[in-house]
């Protein structure tokens, strides 16, 4: 079960094509009922979801900058903000968290998803969705059926960015 597990973390990939089916507010509630458990400082919760279904508001979001554009075709998007009143220190990690239960939870029910950076937009998100000042969107989420099958990326070797209690003490020699 845990190298199934593992396996399954590692096949998760950033979807930007999705099928037009509708998913059902069962998998929705699934998906945020499970970001509910990440983790966060102090336990204190700071986040909230905004499920976007609505075209306009979707094609507002989608035109925030280029790297946006797959929220256009997908059947939903969802906003993560964070009430960073509540978790002044940790409210973008803490939201972080909970961006990432939710692309592997829709993973593990055969979604697909692409994390939309928002940091570089965040009033012009605020103001689309009407977000109170206090809470900064960390994430935006295109989710839906996929409908493509990308291939794994690339990605640096375990020797090339492993330490072993301080940086340039290898861990591992290659």
């Amino acid at each position: 079960m845990s190298e199934k597990l593992l396996e399954f973390l590692k096949s998760r990939r950033s979807i930007r094509r999705f099928k037009p089916d509708p998913i059902p507010k069962e998998l929705i509630l699934k998906l945020l009922d499970t970001a509910r458990y990440a983790p966060s400082a102090g336990n204190r919760q700071p986040w909230i979801f905004i499920v976007v279904d609505d075209p306009e508001i979707k094609m507002k979001l989608a035109n925030i900058h280029p790297w946006a554009r797959p929220l256009e075709d997908a059947p939903l998007g969802v906003v993560i903000a964070c009430d960073c009143e509540i978790s002044r220190e940790s409210c973008q990690v803490d939201c972080a968290n909970a961006t990432m239960q939710i692309m592997l939870a829709a993973h593990a029910l055969g979604l697909g998803t692409v994390w939309l950076q928002t940091l570089r937009n965040i009033e012009e998100v605020q103001n689309i969705v009407n977000l109170p000042k206090n809470y900064i969107p960390v994430a935006m989420l295109a989710l839906g059926y996929p409908d493509e099958s990308p291939p794994p990326k690339p990605r640096k070797e375990l020797y090339e960015i492993t330490y072993l209690n301080k940086y340039g003490s290898k861990f591992i020699v290659k």
